[in-house]
């Protein structure tokens, strides 16, 4: 079996890569780095270590490239896939949806065969905005036929691996033991082959929002609280007593939510909690705060990780202390080489925290949490060195 994937950064390689060989597909890549696909084409193969105590070193193999720079080969590969999956940012779907159009044409106007297309990224219904994408790009009359033979399941997935460098050899990757890759069933074709290790769901909502609400949610708490006490990486700020506690409290008011919404045991759930609590402390990983923490505005968005279980938990009658403290970490969060940190922070400086506020998350002025959000972050501005520094 064929799999196409496109994107061959760390999620790809330490993450999709793996299960997809593991499944036995030979695995190729599509990715812009010249270096990066010359040295996956002449090696078919790289390792994978986990961040365990003896660090456990697997290999992929059966792996290939192809450039983004070279569509037809692109399109091609596409053509004789099984599957074809992303890992490269919600964000830059729109610039691979032609390539993938330009496969799907090549592949209709063959021999027709199921294809299963799924985009594995942070993010509600990436599969299905993937598809609007595409067939903006493929010709109309070919549209109910592609309804045919091509699926866009959506999906969930769930593995932490952090910045890193391996000078003696790039395409080595490390990541952590756990990993979650949750596939909608009710979008698959007939004869699909299952990938190994992948859980499959009538539902994804449930899936989505657990890990959305309690593995993003719980980073962005350690992340902003951790950046304004001026901690390097994610495991540093998890070790200092006050902010794992504010990880823990923000997690239960999002847990709660969660319970109230689906009807979950609470037990699981807070056994669920402290598995991720365990995997932000991992001594073998070393995440770096200004990773996690980049792209504040999109963070604090609605529908994101912060803003939306705190609207949701509220409309419910909770008291949630712990988004409201995290939503005013994430509004201080000044990382220079982050272009949206450098964007809100000129922002709020020009036009003043109450209306940031209210145009990045939608929490209007007349909001009971509008004001809480305000007075925290009002209260970090005076306290905290690093708030301080960066003259908000």
């Amino acid at each position: 079996m064929k799999a196409v994937h496109f994107g061959a950064g760390n999620i790809g390689r330490g993450f999709i890569g793996p299960m997809l060989s593991a499944s036995g597909y030979e695995v190729c890549f599509v990715v812009r780095n010249v270096k990066k696909e010359s040295l996956l084409r002449k090696k078919g193969a790289y390792p994978v270590v986990l961040a365990n105590r003896k660090h456990d070193k697997s290999m992929v193999s059966k792996v290939t490239a192809v450039n983004t720079t070279e569509p037809q080969k692109v399109a091609g590969a596409i053509a004789k896939a099984d599957v074809v999956t992303t890992a490269v940012g919600i964000g830059a779907l729109e610039e691979i949806a032609p390539s993938i159009a330009q496969g799907i044409e090549l592949r209709l106007s063959a021999h027709p065969r199921p294809l299963h297309i799924m985009a594995c990224e942070n993010g509600a219904g990436a599969s299905t905005r993937l598809k609007r994408m595409v067939y903006d790009h493929l010709r109309p009359g070919l549209h109910a036929k592609a309804n045919r033979y091509v699926a866009f399941p959506n999906t969930a997935v769930d593995r932490i691996v952090p910045k890193q460098s391996h000078p003696g050899n790039s395409l080595t990757v490390m990541v952590e033991p756990f990993y979650e890759w949750v596939i909608d069933r009710s979008a698959l074709l007939n004869d699909y082959p299952e990938i190994e290790g992948a859980v499959y769901a009538d539902s994804l909502e449930p899936y989505l929002e657990r890990k959305l609400f309690t593995v993003n949610t719980g980073h962005a708490c350690a992340t902003y609280l951790g950046y304004l006490e001026g901690f390097r990486t994610i495991q540093e700020a998890m070790a200092h007593p006050p902010i794992f506690l504010e990880v823990c409290r923000t997690l239960q008011e999002t847990g709660t939510y969660l319970i109230a919404k689906y009807g979950w045991d609470q037990e699981k759930h807070e056994s669920y909690i402290r598995k991720v609590l365990d995997r932000f402390r991992n001594p073998d990983l070393t995440d770096e705060i200004v990773r996690v923490g980049r792209s504040p505005i999109r963070k604090l968005s609605p529908r994101e990780r912060l803003t939306y279980p705190a609207m949701q938990a509220h409309e419910l009658g909770m008291e949630v202390p712990g988004l409201v403290r995290t939503i005013a970490a994430a509004l201080c969060f000044a990382a220079p080489e982050d272009p949206e940190a450098v964007k809100l922070q000129a922002e709020l400086a020009e036009k003043g925290v109450e209306r940031v506020l209210s145009e990045v998350t939608g929490i209007g002025t007349e909001h009971p949490l509008h004001a809480r959000i305000v007075a925290e972050y009002q209260q970090m501005k005076q306290e905290t060195p690093s708030a301080q520094a960066v003259n908000l």
